[in-house]
């Protein structure tokens, strides 16, 4: 197949086209109108059809005879646990929970909240409410309390559904009590609060609207699934936003199981049957849709991981995983591969392992350095492809359709744009640029199937954040450029982009050469300001295990690469090594906040960070190189 004929026709006709793809899934009733509009002008997908996402992802697979095939293995080092669930095991489960849940007096149109750790008890818990249309809204496990609350608080659920505790690399969270302090702060109650209880040693205070896990799924039937809208919220899933409330990202039904069957064949090339594993946590919109929806749709065995990529117990875990599961397709974020190079640096532990069933390794989350993807095709000889997606978009809107046709890699680059989406790059009044030309990411409306469909209860806020900058596109919110073959080069968020004496220059492209010195294990970039020149680069680096440079050498050559490949107008002055660098527990780096702490700013540490002692570590750094706020030029 021919990228650029089936990517223009999605373009050029995209009522046939996605008309053709909803063939690929089976409705209760199937849409006549495929492309419609809301009561605010925004595009609806299929609004006339109905289906239930629960069913495609169990019961059709049962019907069709593939019952005892494997769909979930948890695989789960911090508790030495693997257990493997076969469609018809899962079905049950998923059924009689749900039936539980009708008996406590959820229904279509309530919601509810689901705050695990990554169990197979979670999946079970999306399923179950999209089985009986409760739109769910999944919150990462060990968010603190304050947190849970503001969640409890714009969706307003009818019951909790949460365990008693998850497990960081060796420390055991307690989830119950943060629960129960959530809900003290709220000014929302829920009704029930749902405990799986896993029996680790953690405490489980009982409270009156407590109702154990176990004895409701025991005490229930199987129920069957309820036909919904295809415009039916499937989920609410909140992301972080500039004014430091969470955004509830609204995903429908419909749309949504069309794109995961057409990604799952079109994008990542999986065949049914295959095991697909995504390292990620449901927590995040990849466990959404390719931990659990994606792959069960398509009925591939799909991997639960409750591990690190190192410490759990070391860096070899990832391959052991492909190895013992006989992985064909896997997708995690760049930082875990740059963990793991960290750790491991000439990949002794890859060699321990046979990885012969691994056919492709997808890389998103964040940028994906060409250092780090040359290290990662360096010991393990297959495609590794970098994609760009966001929390908002549901899938992925730049890849290398693995599925369609095997474009050449160009590092640095996220590939071309995917099927539905027509991605161009503006300027700031809003025309378009040429090839090599940096500006904004933005895609012309409408927006393909089973992307956001609005903000929960806030569409002012949805059209001030993603639809009033430059009318009629979407704004990504990220910059970056088209090369003349339409590759496309994510360059980072547009904050992210610095003005030096009046050139606009990009973090991202001088993290690229930090990052190629042999002694960087990662890096990150940010402008600081300057009362010169507006803003300076800084450099934060975390060197090699092992590796004994000196600060002074390290600074020193990497100033000169920078000037060797961007020249003296990057201004790159300050290189410090550090620890670490901050994170969220998804692995994307904190570059913003890093900005603040060197500019002296004021700043609210984001909820999704992965330690906040490291906002310390960062400071005593700045103040023992006197950069930033603390220079005393």
């Amino acid at each position: 197949m021919n990228y650029t004929e089936f990517y223009n026709k999605s373009i050029n006709e995209p009522e046939a086209f996605w008309t053709e793809q909803a063939n690929a899934i089976e409705w209760y009733n199937k849409p006549e109108v495929t492309l419609s509009t809301d009561e605010n002008g925004y595009p609806l997908w299929y609004k006339d059809g109905e289906l239930n996402v629960c069913y495609l992802a169990l019961d059709k697979h049962i019907q069709d005879g593939f019952g005892d095939q494997v769909a979930l293995i948890y695989d789960s080092p911090v508790t030495q646990t693997i257990k493997k669930y076969t469609f018809s095991e899962v079905k049950t489960e998923v059924a009689k929970l749900a039936g539980g849940m009708l008996s406590l007096g959820l229904k279509k149109g309530h919601t509810a909240i689901i705050y695990m750790p990554m169990i197979p008890q979670a999946a079970f818990a999306m399923l179950a409410c999209a089985r009986i249309g409760v739109t769910h809204s999944v919150v990462f496990g060990g968010f603190a309390p304050h947190e849970l609350a503001i969640r409890i608080d714009d969706c307003k659920p009818r019951a909790i559904i949460t365990a008693s505790s998850g497990i960081e690399i060796d420390r055991l969270i307690a989830y119950k009590p943060l629960v129960d302090e959530a809900i003290e702060l709220a000014s929302h109650s829920p009704k029930k609060v749902i405990v799986f209880n896993r029996k680790l040693g953690a405490r489980v205070p009982f409270k009156k609207y407590d109702v154990d896990y176990d004895a409701l799924v025991y005490g229930s039937e199987e129920t069957p699934c309820v036909p919904v809208s295809a415009t039916h919220p499937l989920y609410i899933l909140h992301t972080s936003g500039t004014t430091g409330k969470p955004k509830g990202i609204v995903r429908d039904t419909g749309g949504y199981a069309v794109v995961l069957k057409f990604s799952m064949q079109y994008i990542y090339g999986v065949k049914e049957n295959e095991v697909f594993w995504a390292a990620s946590d449901v927590g995040w919109v990849v466990g959404h849709s390719f931990i659990v929806y994606g792959p069960l749709i398509n009925r591939n065995t799909t991997i639960i991981f409750e591990g690190k990529p190192i410490k759990t117990p070391d860096a070899s875990t990832f391959w052991r995983i492909i190895d013992e599961h006989k992985v064909n397709t896997m997708f995690t974020a760049p930082t875990a591969i740059r963990a793991i190079k960290k750790e491991d640096p000439n990949g002794d532990f890859i060699k321990q392992y046979d990885l012969s069933s691994l056919k492709t390794q997808f890389l998103a989350g964040e940028r994906c350095d060409v250092a780090t993807l040359e290290w990662y095709l360096e010991h393990i000889p297959v495609p590794a492809i970098d994609h760009w997606w966001q929390t908002e978009s549901g899938w992925p809107m730049i890849a290398n359709m693995m599925g369609v046709e095997y474009l050449p890699i160009k590092p640095g680059s996220v590939g071309k744009a995917v099927c539905g989406f027509d991605i161009k790059i503006f300027g700031e009044d809003g025309t378009e640029l040429g090839p090599n030309e940096e500006g904004y990411v933005v895609l012309k409306l409408p927006l393909p199937p089973g992307t956001l469909m609005d903000l929960w209860n806030d569409n002012p806020r949805f059209k001030a954040g993603y639809l009033n900058k430059f009318p009629g596109y979407y704004f990504s919110g990220d910059g970056g450029f088209k090369d003349e073959e339409d590759y496309i080069f994510i360059t980072g968020r547009v904050d992210d982009v610095i003005n030096v004496a009046g050139h606009r220059l990009s973090t991202a492209e001088m993290e690229e050469i930090v990052a190629s010195h042999h002694s960087v294990a990662e890096c990150a970039v940010i402008g600081i300001n300057d009362a010169l020149k507006g803003q300076t680069p800084l450099a934060l680096v975390v060197t090699k295990l092992d590796d004994a440079i000196e600060h002074f050498q390290l600074e020193q050559e990497i100033i000169k690469l920078v000037r060797q490949q961007i020249g003296a107008v990057a201004s790159l002055r300050n290189v410090v090594i550090v620890e670490r660098l901050p994170k969220t527990r998804s692995g994307k780096t904190l570059r913003k906040l890093m900005r603040s702490i060197a500019d002296g700013e004021t700043f609210q540490i984001p909820s999704t960070i992965d330690d906040e002692s490291i906002v310390g570590e960062i400071d005593t750094v700045l103040k023992k190189y006197e950069i930033g706020i603390y220079n005393k030029n």
